[in-house]
């Protein structure tokens, strides 16, 4: 691992923990639980785009540990792991169709992030209810994807980090 390129992930898990405990001090704007914009994701598709998908993935999942650590507990460490590595997935595999932009991988990626935690939580607390939720989570990881992906897009364009 290069120098340069080790040192912009750490900067990376740093910009994204900072956007995650931002995230974390704004008011929510819905009484639903789960729903929340997915600041950090802004980091994580730039690496995904500019650095490719290994070194988004440690930069997702360090951020994920971290987080979880410092600010969260067990129970919503596992519901935010299970959420990003879906994710992370489903936004690999579209970014590699090459036919999909940079917001349709983001809207793919956060309503897969939030059926992850459905599925988890159904899991968890051994109940199907929790899929009444699915409606306005869907909806919800829409549009937060879009505005990622849009911010993100914006950002590929603007800022060009050169790796030697």
């Amino acid at each position: 691992m290069k120098a340069s390129k080790l040192s912009l992930a750490a900067l990376s898990v740093s910009l994204a923990m900072i956007l995650s405990f931002v995230e974390s001090q704004i008011p929510a704007f819905v009484s639903i639980p789960g729903i929340k914009m997915g600041l950090a994701n802004i980091v994580v598709i730039y690496a995904l785009y500019k650095l490719g998908w290994k070194y988004a993935s440690v930069i997702s999942l360090v951020r994920v540990l971290l987080v979880g650590i410092l600010f969260g507990n067990g129970v919503s460490l596992i519901y935010s792991l299970t959420g990003a590595c879906v994710s992370f997935l489903v936004m690999v595999l579209l970014k590699r169709c090459k036919v999909f932009s940079t917001t349709a991988v983001s809207v793919a990626g956060g309503v897969a992030h939030n059926m992850a935690q459905i599925g988890m939580a159904c899991i968890i607390m051994e109940t199907n209810l929790l899929t009444y939720y699915a409606p306005f989570l869907l909806l919800s990881g829409t549009l937060a994807g879009i505005a990622i992906g849009v911010i993100a897009g914006i950002m590929l364009k603007r800022v060009d980090i050169k790796i030697k």
